[in-house]
């Protein structure tokens, strides 16, 4: 018989938590999503700078959850969510 132990390292700093395959999620709130066709543009915005792996928009929450290789420049993701024509208000 063989026991497995998981062991989950979180390192929360302002928003962040780094998964144990080395990927970081952070979590952002956007003001102004109201539908599925904001969270699409959002979406593909934030999904072009480099480093992201994967972006969940949910407009009924105003959260993003981005998934990256490394921490994001939030000014990068600012300027992203801006593009889109939303405002990043900061990490959630």
């Amino acid at each position: 018989m063989s026991t497995q132990t998981e062991t989950s390292t979180t390192a929360e700093s302002a928003g962040s938590t780094e998964s144990p395959q080395g990927a970081v999620t952070t979590v952002y709130q956007v003001a102004g999503m109201t539908c599925g066709h904001c969270e699409g543009a959002v979406s593909a915005e934030v999904s072009a700078i480099a480093g992201v792996d994967s972006v969940q928009a949910v407009a009924a929450t105003g959260r993003v959850t981005v998934v990256s290789a490394a921490p994001l420049d939030d000014e990068a993701v600012r300027a992203a969510v801006d593009e889109a024509g939303y405002e990043l208000t900061g990490r959630a």
